[in-house]
């Protein structure tokens, strides 16, 4: 009897142990995430005072915003490196190291040269915790919370971008941009001390032959032998496949469909247009009619929580709906609100400055900002996780991340530009213009991957068939 009651009291505390060591890497990815979303959206209101101090023209504004672009490519670039060689755990230490240094330096720049590099070296940490955090989560998270913890992940990105402009409304009426920006380094410091403290992960123990280690931390995550034998086995069998990513993408064309149609979904993510809205909006809702600072941010606020509860939409109904019915809707949406939002800018450049006009402005970009939300920004991520071969899963993945950054980097750098030479209306009927041809590319070519096993749609895709059957 005593013996029994020992045995339960060991299975609860073990029970809890593992509830602890989960909540603690859900918190650290949480942050990661939220870190990200924080770098995204703190420039839409740093970015007029910053104007103002450095006397920047369009092209340096658009070189202020699109640097963090160029640092997230790069970072995205190095990723695989980080993670393979140093581990995931590491990799985030660096990345948070980054986020301190970068917020810090981007705070205390002289000159908009010294800006533009911190912002790079933002960047940077931007794209490792991007590509390191999910995967971190994937191989630490017990498989029943795993698609709810990185969908969490996914939720607290928007829920950071809300966050820096709720941060950056605050020091509107001080104009002090270097507050703005500054401040970031806290949830930074953060993440580096949680970080700390957690382990790495079996598989990338087990990859460098630590296997009494990797047992170690699957004893301390998991809450029974039995769990911990079966998962232990499965990572030593998955390594058995080697990655050939370079070499598969040369001489394989099915590998080379997989990874060129991955790099397609991310442009075409960020070609919807939605993140103008995110990194200009003050400027979008300045020339709509809204006058003020404060104005100007509450509209933005408005729009980043929308991205934030359109979010739930995709996380509800993406494995119910599946994937193409979503994208369709979304870029229809998208099409339809960036087309009346192009046509509202018209009416008030054209002197019909009615309030109405410029309610309907906000009332667009929301409309926009929501198709967003619950169709491309989180969809396009889970179908570039699903359509790359095993053996060149880490490849694909790679090449998809970067073209997401070096898309967004692009409409970063060109979204002034282009309504000094076209004019604001006309840029984002070009936007609508590329959201209705999106609908067709998803019609046509983009295969739908709902309740299909990831070994049924390599086998479809080894086997030749045309891209939008492979979840057939």
């Amino acid at each position: 009897m005593q013996q029994s009651v020992l045995l339960n009291e060991n299975v609860q505390k073990r029970e809890a142990s593992t509830k602890r060591a989960t909540l603690l890497i859900g918190l650290a990815a949480a942050m990661a995430g939220l870190l990200f979303g924080l770098d995204i959206g703190v420039i839409a209101g740093a970015l007029p005072f910053i104007t103002i101090d450095f006397k920047l023209g369009s092209h340096l504004q658009e070189w202020v915003v699109s640097s963090m672009m160029l640092g997230a490519a790069l970072g995205a670039i190095s990723n695989g490196w980080f993670s393979f060689k140093l581990g995931r755990k590491y990799s985030l230490l660096i990345s948070a190291l980054l986020f301190i240094i970068g917020s810090l330096g981007s705070a205390l720049a002289h000159n908009v040269e010294f800006l533009i590099f911190w912002r790079i070296v933002l960047g940077f940490a931007v794209g490792v915790a991007s590509y390191t955090a999910p995967l971190y989560l994937s191989e630490m998270a017990p498989e029943n919370v795993r698609g709810k913890m990185i969908s969490g992940y996914q939720l607290l990105v928007t829920i950071g971008i809300v966050v820096a402009f709720l941060s950056d409304t605050y020091f509107t009426s001080t104009g002090n941009w270097r507050m703005m920006l500054g401040v970031l380094c806290i949830p930074a410091l953060l993440l580096m001390a949680m970080v700390f403290f957690l382990p790495n992960t079996p598989r990338w123990l087990a990859a460098k032959g630590r296997e009494e280690e990797a047992l170690q931390v699957l004893h301390h995550i998991r809450n029974n032998d039995e769990k911990v034998k079966k998962e232990f086995n499965e990572i030593k069998e998955s390594l058995k496949v080697k990655q050939e990513g370079w070499s598969l993408f040369k001489v394989n064309k099915n590998v080379r469909r997989a990874v060129y149609l991955g790099m397609a979904l991310q442009a075409m993510q960020q070609f919807t247009g939605m993140n103008i809205i995110m990194y200009y909006a003050p400027e979008i809702f300045r020339r709509a009619g809204f006058q003020t600072n404060h104005e100007q941010m509450y509209a933005t606020i408005i729009v980043g929580l929308t991205f934030v509860f359109a979010t739930f939409i995709a996380i509800f109904t993406v494995d119910k709906l599946g994937r193409k019915p979503i994208l369709k809707v979304g870029f229809a949406i998208i099409a339809l609100g960036t087309f009346v939002l192009g046509l509202c800018l018209y009416l008030i450049d054209n002197g019909n400055n009615f309030a109405f006009i410029s309610y309907a402005s906000v009332g667009m970009a929301i409309m926009c900002i929501g198709g967003y939300a619950m169709s491309a920004a989180p969809v396009i991520w889970v179908l570039c996780s699903e359509i790359q071969p095993l053996k060149s899963r880490d490849f694909g993945i790679s090449c998809s991340t970067t073209t997401n950054w070096v898309s967004n980097m692009i409409i970063g750098a060109t979204f002034l530009t282009l309504i000094q030479t076209l004019g604001i209306s006309w840029t984002f009927w070009i936007y609508t213009a590329l959201n209705v041809v999106f609908i067709f590319v998803v019609i046509f070519f983009i295969p739908e991957t709902k309740n299909v096993t990831l070994e049924h749609i390599e086998r479809n895709l080894m086997s030749g068939k045309a891209l939008r059957d492979i979840g057939n």
